[in-house]
């Protein structure tokens, strides 16, 4: 089967549409809505794509009631877009040939805490905060944190990853089993809560990270960790970023367990100084943190510290009390929100990138020369203990030039990427903003990928116009 011949078009079906919401209407009665703000929202992106709205909102409170508006919707083959907080950053959750977004925000429950198991079973809606606050008194707690308060059925659905990546692992990691609706309206269970199985297709992985268009995560269990005994942090500057990078590179090459490294460079120091109120030097900074035993945790942080200096940071200011910590790791999470005061008025774009750690000094100093002849204003952050970093570049949308060079300088990022070893997207997922790399990315394999989704969704009704591209 070739590439041309698994071609999936999105085209409007006006009729089917007509029907669809109709039926809708009397099941779901007052969590059913068609009005035009609230369906502008179900299309929101943070992001300078347009927003393609769906023709209608619906709020699911079970399983059963998500599986019976696909049923719905694949009857009149009307698409169907899973909806969370509304946080991606490709067009996730846009409606290119209109249809139903199903929002999963009132299915929040928390289903099940096996805390003798280190494992827990949730609804699609629950945000991860409010899992950490109902883990609170069980002594466990999950660690995997992508800044904004997403869904973890989201977070799932886009394979997140967050700050803790480099010692606990993103969503496939975290992912033991899924329930599932498929685009027929099927339920299915995938995985279980043992701990490993060599029994069949991986469904579970399959599903995690197919962003809606496989089919809709209703439910999920999740591995949690034990909260550890001793947490130490701080933030270390250092005089460019190779130094920097370099640091990095050293401190994951040695084997050192730190549970957080993250970078913030000049500009993003910059704004984060005025937005979050810190007083931190104008320099590339690493923010670090480690968990373990107090003995392990000191050992730790001795070491990185000798590594720093190898690399010419500067002196390491440690944030001793929970409190303090906490507010680094606030204004890290606040990064988007502080960037965009650099330029008033101005949209961000947020791009994300990830290359194997050898290739990451490299990489960021290819893409900062970038930002610099180019003359953007743009902030660099990254989850850089796993190679993985993004850049927000703030854009005039009513000046075609910035609109040209800033698409450019994206193209150049997410190919030097690639040709490094790396991919277009270490987090952020595909959606609509990055498929045009898959097939250099992937080759033969988008094929696969296609083949795939025209098994399990023949009609292409779930989140059609992502992942896969139309041609």
């Amino acid at each position: 089967m070739t590439l041309a011949s698994m071609q999936m078009p999105v085209e409007r079906n006006e009729t089917g549409i007509g029907i669809a919401l109709q039926l809708l209407a009397q099941r779901f009665g007052d969590r059913f809505s068609a009005a035009g703000a609230l369906r502008e929202q179900h299309a929101h992106t943070t992001t300078w794509l347009p927003n393609q709205a769906p023709d209608a909102v619906i709020f699911a409170h079970s399983t059963e009631e998500v599986a019976e508006a696909v049923r719905i919707c694949a009857e009149h083959k009307v698409p169907v877009i899973a909806f969370g907080t509304g946080s991606s950053l490709e067009g996730h959750v846009n409606a290119p040939a209109g249809g139903v977004s199903i929002d999963m925000s009132q299915m929040d429950d928390v289903l099940q805490v096996n805390a003798e198991d280190l494992d827990c079973t949730v609804q699609a809606g629950v945000t991860r905060t409010r899992l950490n606050e109902h883990l609170r008194d069980t002594g466990l707690f999950f660690p995997i944190d992508p800044g904004a308060d997403a869904s973890l059925g989201g977070m799932a659905a886009t394979r997140a990853s967050g700050t803790n990546a480099v010692r606990y692992g993103t969503m496939k990691d975290a992912v033991m089993a899924l329930t599932v609706v498929m685009a027929d309206g099927t339920i299915v269970h995938t995985g279980g809560r043992a701990r490993k199985s060599s029994a069949g297709y991986d469904l579970t992985r399959l599903l995690v990270g197919s962003e809606g268009t496989l089919g809709i995560i209703t439910e999920v269990t999740l591995r949690l960790h034990g909260i550890p005994e001793a947490v130490s942090g701080g933030v270390c500057p250092f005089p460019d970023l190779d130094s920097a990078c370099n640091a990095v590179i050293m401190t994951i090459q040695c084997g050192l367990p730190v549970a957080r490294i993250e970078l913030l460079d000049a500009m993003q120091i910059r704004a984060s100084n005025a937005y979050s109120k810190l007083d931190l030097a104008e320099t590339p900074t690493l923010f670090v943190e480690f968990h373990g035993t107090p003995d392990g945790v000191r050992e730790q942080s001795e070491l990185f510290g000798e590594i720093a200096r190898d690399n010419g940071g500067g002196e390491f200011v440690w944030a001793t009390k929970a409190e303090d910590r906490t507010r680094l790791w606030t204004a890290r999470h606040d990064a988007y929100w502080a960037a965009l005061g650099l330029r008033p008025g101005a949209k961000g774009v947020s791009t994300d990138v990830c290359v194997p750690i050898s290739r990451l000094a490299e990489c960021i100093g290819e893409t900062n020369r970038d930002i610099e002849a180019l003359g953007l204003t743009a902030a660099l952050v990254g989850h850089v203990g796993d190679g993985n970093f993004h850049v927000l570049v703030l854009v005039d949308t009513d000046n075609p030039k910035e609109i040209e060079t800033t698409e450019d300088f994206i193209e150049r990022m997410n190919w030097r990427a690639i040709e490094m070893g790396g991919t277009c997207t270490g987090e952020h997922g595909v959606g609509q903003g990055k498929m045009k790399y898959l097939a250099r990315e992937h080759g033969a394999g988008l094929d696969v990928m296609r083949a795939i989704k025209v098994a399990l969704d023949p009609d292409n009704i779930l989140n059609p116009g992502k992942i896969v591209p139309a041609a």
